[in-house]
């Protein structure tokens, strides 16, 4: 796994040859692509972009990512510093916030406030980071252009006001369409691999309520159904998964 220092040693590369070359930052950007290939679950993805994100934009202090549930509730999973999950958890009891507004807006779903001072469209949250020590801050939603409400947020806060410019924006954009891509096709294989799972633990299941009716059947001299059906019955009256009464009976045949 790419780690921060590694990441900012090539921003710094940068920074020192003034961005006339944008070699460097582009390899940032192949290093991510190249890392994020590799992982296999969310949150192997969403380390890797924070740590990125603290690393290759100048004015990031402090980075997370929200994610918003089917329920419309948020959390922050991944952060570079505890002080971003304090800032991030604010914005979830106020319902108000730059990581709660990404999610719903339109657009490219960007929110920046370089000077936190200055944001009246967040009058609980803003003196409240103002407090915590915080400057500025830029939220990009996930996906960027994706329909709203999205799934969630890549936050970066600065704790010097004016320190995140136009130019953060557009790496923290880009980002965050990284961002996007890896998780939506993490979760994808996440799924399939659930879903193969689930089927194959309905099989097994099914193999053995079939054991379990064939024992039934043999003993008792009954129908497949009547099998069946003092089956259901008993794990009814036990409350206990079918499944598991058709196992015990199945295990536990010589008792019989």
């Amino acid at each position: 796994m790419t780690t921060e220092q590694e990441w900012t040693e090539d921003r710094d590369l940068f920074v020192a040859a003034g961005g006339a070359d944008t070699g460097p930052l582009a390899d940032e950007f192949v290093r991510l692509g190249e890392s994020l290939s590799r992982v296999s679950t969310v949150s192997e993805v969403l380390h890797q972009v924070v740590h990125a994100a603290r690393a290759v934009v100048p004015g990031a202090d402090l980075v997370s990512v929200t994610l918003r549930d089917s329920a419309d509730l948020f959390r922050t999973p991944v952060e570079t510093d505890a002080l971003a999950t304090r800032l991030d958890e604010l914005q979830y009891r106020f319902d108000e916030g730059p990581c709660v507004a990404a999610t719903r807006k339109g657009g490219l779903g960007v929110v920046h406030e370089p000077a936190l001072a200055d944001a009246l469209q967040f009058p609980r949250w803003a003196p409240a980071a103002l407090e915590l020590g915080v400057g500025g801050v830029l939220a990009v939603g996930l996906f960027p252009q994706g329909e709203t409400p999205r799934m969630g947020a890549l936050n970066l806060y600065s704790l010097t006001p004016g320190a995140l410019d136009a130019k953060d924006r557009d790496l923290t954009l880009v980002l965050a369409a990284y961002a996007s891509t890896a998780l939506a096709a993490t979760r994808s294989c996440e799924a399939a691999e659930l879903e193969a799972a689930q089927l194959r633990e309905a099989l097994r299941s099914r193999d053995v309520i079939g054991q379990a009716k064939g024992i039934l059947m043999e003993r008792r001299g009954i129908t497949a159904q009547e099998a069946f059906d003092i089956l259901r019955r008993t794990s009814q009256d036990l409350n206990v998964k079918l499944a598991q009464v058709a196992e015990t009976l199945a295990a536990r045949r010589g008792e019989l």
